[in-house]
């Protein structure tokens, strides 16, 4: 007789069955591609309670039990200031896909509302970032995994093109600037978020979405940023209808930038022109 599967059992076989193809396999390969875990590693796997975080934590646990790199995870959850329906739906989320999370608490909502109330988002985000380098490193890790997917990186380098005048992109892996010897990961960099949704739909999973007070009551900067997200999103979706690969040819773009056809670009700060070839070849 068959054994009967515990139900954060059967979403873990989910993955390496169902969905290999479209979130298992591109989540091994964005691992190797990016080399971004290495032998001796303690990585605190950083879950806000959504989807995307969600499903990176098993990820990380499935990794972990067949990877022959030795490495820790911790499960990382910062509560920024949640309300109680949303902190107790992690907190069950957690127990139901047994991942076993360390729960810290910090003001970030509080204070991010009361320096910069119109616009707080941009300003929480650094907050919370600052925050989870600096618990992840009081508990020895050295990286931080964030849930960040391919189509975040295809929205953010359309923004940046559409909304902000610049091509710029999302690194699969950064070095952290004010935590020496830290380092912020996003493994499931070559994962499509409709292969998350279809997921977690197939496992009956209820996620939290965004926990913030902000989002539910924009004006200004940080409504703009939402809306241009939505757009952008819509239209991709548009494009996807006359070609289906819309969204690998603009992830496969920015693996393949061709930097001698530009008239300008920045590395390191520095801004420089093709002016500076085109009149060493005169």
């Amino acid at each position: 007789m068959a054994k009967t599967l515990e139900k954060y059992q059967q979403i873990e076989r989910s993955i390496i069955t169902t969905y290999r193809k479209t979130i298992w396999s591109p989540f091994v390969l964005a691992v190797k591609k990016y080399a971004l875990i290495q032998a001796g590693d303690k990585i605190a796997v950083c879950i806000s309670g959504g989807k995307d975080s969600m499903l990176l934590a098993k990820l990380m646990q499935e990794l972990h039990r067949h990877s022959e790199v030795p490495f820790e995870l911790v499960f990382l959850v910062m509560d920024p200031g949640y309300n109680e329906e949303n902190r107790r739906k992690i907190e069950e989320n957690a127990r139901l896909l047994n991942v076993p999370i360390t729960v810290f608490e910090s003001e970030v909502f509080a204070a991010a509302d009361a320096a910069n109330a119109e616009s707080p988002c941009y300003l929480c985000a650094r907050m919370r970032r600052g925050y989870l380098y600096a618990k992840a490193k009081e508990l020895g890790c050295n990286k931080i995994a964030l849930g960040h997917h391919k189509s975040d990186v295809i929205e953010t380098t359309l923004m940046g093109m559409l909304y902000g005048g610049q091509i710029q992109g999302m690194l699969p892996r950064i070095k952290s600037t004010n935590f020496e010897g830290m380092e912020l990961i996003r493994p499931m960099y070559c994962v499509l978020e409709n292969d998350i949704l279809r997921w977690k739909e197939h496992n009956g999973l209820d996620f939290i979405a965004c926990a913030c007070k902000f989002t539910q009551n924009l004006t200004g900067g940080d409504e703009d940023t939402f809306s241009a997200r939505r757009k952008v999103k819509a239209l991709i979706a548009e494009l996807k209808k006359g070609n289906p690969n819309v969204e690998n040819n603009i992830f496969q773009g920015i693996h393949n930038v061709q930097l001698d056809t530009l008239a300008e670009y920045k590395t390191d700060g520095v801004k420089h022109s093709f002016l500076e070839r085109f009149t060493k070849e005169e």
